[in-house]
């Protein structure tokens, strides 16, 4: 049986880059970046790192709050903007979520402004 198109060249399937660890791969990204954007004799700038999503003691009480405020906030705004989209009968469920949400986003206000800030 003659076929009408022939078949496709034989290619490897594994990606050259699926043998490199990523972390040098991403070394080897920051330098090659520093080499072309940083000024000739001049050291590349140092980046802080931070991990406000890994458990960890460095935060003070203020940050932790303010973040889970605004969380709090952004996520009564996604819950009030879904509403809109849903059937009448889920939505009274997703704006009694909502409305959950801002009480903890007043709660945490609340705490916030309860908070004795050091002088």
């Amino acid at each position: 049986m003659i076929k009408p198109t022939p078949n496709p060249p034989e290619t490897d399937p594994a990606s050259p880059y699926e043998s490199l660890d990523s972390r040098k791969l991403h070394e080897a990204a920051d330098r090659a970046l520093d080499h072309y954007l940083c000024a000739p004799g001049s050291t590349a700038p140092s980046r802080p790192t931070r991990r406000m999503y890994a458990v960890n003691a460095d935060f003070k009480n203020e940050d932790l709050l303010a973040d889970a405020c605004e969380t709090l906030a952004s996520a009564r705004a996604i819950s009030n903007d879904f509403a809109h989209l849903i059937p009448a009968s889920q939505r009274r469920t997703l704006l009694g979520i909502a409305q959950l949400i801002m009480l903890g986003e007043l709660t945490v206000n609340r705490v916030m402004d309860n908070l004795q800030l050091p002088h």
